[in-house]
């Protein structure tokens, strides 16, 4: 079976992804620089994610919907465990929202002039200047009445285990006084390890649990270290055994 799967993905699932790919990043384009960017910035891509999931015949499941509200925003933080935790959570979170990613993303063909047509954030960390400008669009993003999802670890993992949380979101969530939504991703680092990178995919189920809002409690210093405690506490409470557990990531 193992085989068949991979003569499926090469002659069949990869040359679909790649041109439908193209299609997405010129729909985004084209309908953000003409029309409503929150649509267009989001529905593309989310159709995108969900066909890339099936076309590689992963099963997906999705626990926790009826603990994010309608109209609220939030700060969405999740474990970042393979290249599959982006297509997982565009596809199948089922809340509009921007990203914030590494600025290298925009280097990508097609999806990364897409991304900037949705007006997601890049995080840029050349120097304090751009570190305030990368702060000031996304605290923007939010004001405007949009979600945010952020993988607070900024790298994806070597092992499956999480690595350290840095605290920009949090920070964002505190000055803004928002709940933060942790997420827990787990069959990612099973279908697609960053060590497999541009290799088969593996089968393995996928599975996002949507765990309950985190509220502010308070505004500063202390607020900020309890929603990031308590984040790390959530997310990591949701993974299975195998990948319970803190291990550095030389990468954050």
């Amino acid at each position: 079976m193992k085989y068949i799967y991979r003569i499926y993905q090469l002659f069949i699932a990869v040359p679909l992804i790649a041109v439908y790919t193209v299609i997405t990043a010129i729909a985004v384009i084209v309908g953000c620089a003409v029309g409503n960017g929150h649509f267009w910035g989001y529905y593309p891509g989310k159709v995108w994610s969900w066909f890339i999931v099936r076309m590689m015949l992963l099963p997906v499941k999705v626990d926790g919907r009826e603990n994010i509200k309608k109209g609220q925003s939030y700060v969405f933080v999740a474990n970042h465990q393979g290249a599959f935790d982006i297509f997982l959570i565009y596809g199948f979170l089922g809340r509009n929202f921007k990203w914030m990613m590494k600025r290298q993303l925009r280097n990508v063909p097609f999806v990364g002039k897409a991304c900037e047509a949705a007006h997601f954030i890049f995080v840029d960390k050349r120097g304090p200047s751009k570190i305030r400008e990368t702060y000031d669009q996304a605290r923007a993003t939010l004001c405007d009445g949009m979600s945010l999802v952020v993988f607070p670890e900024g790298a994806r993992s070597f092992t499956g285990h999480m690595g350290k949380f840095k605290r920009g979101a949090f920070m964002l969530a505190d000055d803004l006084q928002l709940p933060v939504v942790p997420l827990t991703i787990n069959g990612s680092f099973n279908v697609m390890p960053r060590t497999r990178d541009m290799k088969f995919v593996l089968w393995h189920p996928l599975k996002l649990t949507i765990h309950k809002p985190i509220m502010p409690q308070g505004k500063g210093a202390d607020n900020i270290r309890n929603l990031e405690d308590e984040s790390y506490k959530v997310v990591m409470s949701g993974l299975v055994p195998e990948y319970q557990g803190e291990v550095d990531n030389p990468d954050q």
